[in-house]
């Protein structure tokens, strides 16, 4: 058994990884958090969960073998403090709210200073972030990591890299107890998907939420030395593939909207579909933005193999199972419209 932290613990992928360390019954779960933030879609926040934070309880939810810990990540001492015993601090900061990444800088110097023994940032995507500037954020902590540890290794940690969920193209259907469900360029529900001209070879890694979950649970149990790069990859398909796949699901052609590539990097899309939801983390005023530069960034980075994740979880644990794509698309998409 050893002592984890979860930073950052209310996110959908956060708690998808939580369950999975949960039922394995064999660690001591800490979740951190900013504490009681004032959200204007929400309101206000109601009384119950208020104390629930002034007294460290875990929300309603949240496994109740969990502890509860609100965190300023702000103040690196404080950090120190709250760290010290913790044996793998997993991270899953929201990258957006903190443009600068100080809340995991400070998570890792608090670590180093503390004594954890592992670390994994917030990743949980793809491979390379190219193209992808909401995405900047995980560049910067990789390089972090990369430069505390250069004279000599003082935090073994690892990036967790799964590619794209599979849940996401059961969308609008949630297939995972905690991940809503996302639309992207391959839309199972409208028999569409959207590919770079030319391209239709580029490389996607599918991986369900669950899979994600039970390997973070493998490696926390791992005896060995987590490498830097910690690729999952549940499937390993072309656009192409994964659009003959859709077509043999849903049993009928995909309109395939394909973009040029000159009009990708001039910042054009000119498709005749665009997404139309997009993560909640994005306000309304931003939508259509964030749409339009998500399909771009997505677009261009498969076709420079951002998506493309290498195996290194796959080789650590060899007896897993992966969940097959087709099977489980098959399952989601059997009877609907």
């Amino acid at each position: 058994m050893v002592k984890i932290a979860i930073a950052g613990g209310t996110g959908q992928v956060a708690r998808e990884i939580i369950d999975a360390l949960v039922a394995s019954g064999k660690h001591e779960i800490t979740i951190f958090s900013r504490g009681v933030r004032m959200n204007a879609s929400i309101g206000t926040v109601p009384t119950k969960l208020t104390e629930d934070f002034r007294q460290n309880k875990a929300p309603d939810g949240l496994p109740s073998s969990t502890k509860w810990q609100t965190v300023d990540y702000t103040n690196k001492n404080s950090l120190v403090q709250v760290l010290q015993g913790i044996h793998t601090l997993l991270s899953f900061v929201q990258l957006l709210s903190d443009p600068n990444q100080e809340s995991q800088k400070n998570l890792i110097d608090a670590a180093i200073l503390a004594g954890v023994k592992r670390f994994a940032p917030s990743e949980y995507g793809s491979k390379g972030t190219t193209d992808m500037g909401w995405w900047d954020g995980k560049q910067r902590i990789r390089e972090y990591l990369e430069e505390v540890n250069r004279i000599e290794k003082v935090l073994e940690y690892t990036l967790f890299q799964p590619g794209l969920f599979l849940d996401y193209m059961a969308y609008p259907y949630k297939t995972a107890k905690h991940i809503e469900p996302l639309q992207i360029g391959f839309n199972f529900e409208r028999y569409r998907a959207m590919a770079v001209e030319g391209h239709e070879d580029a490389i996607m890694t599918l991986t369900t939420a669950a899979d994600l979950a039970a390997i973070v649970a493998c490696a926390v149990d791992y005896e060995g030395t987590w490498p830097n790069t910690g690729g999952i990859r549940g499937n390993r398909f072309t656009f192409s593939e994964i659009i003959e796949i859709g077509e043999r699901v849903r049993g009928r052609p995909f309109d395939v909207g394909e973009v040029k590539l000159e009009d990708l990097e001039a910042g054009e899309l000119k498709s005749s579909w665009n997404l139309e939801a997009v993560h909640s983390a994005v306000s309304q005023d931003q939508e259509s933005a964030f749409q339009k530069a998500v399909s771009i960034g997505f677009l261009l980075s498969s076709i420079k193999g951002a998506w493309d994740s290498s195996d290194e979880m796959n080789q650590m644990f060899p007896d897993y199972k992966f969940t097959s794509a087709e099977m489980f698309l098959k399952k989601v998409w059997e009877g609907k419209p």
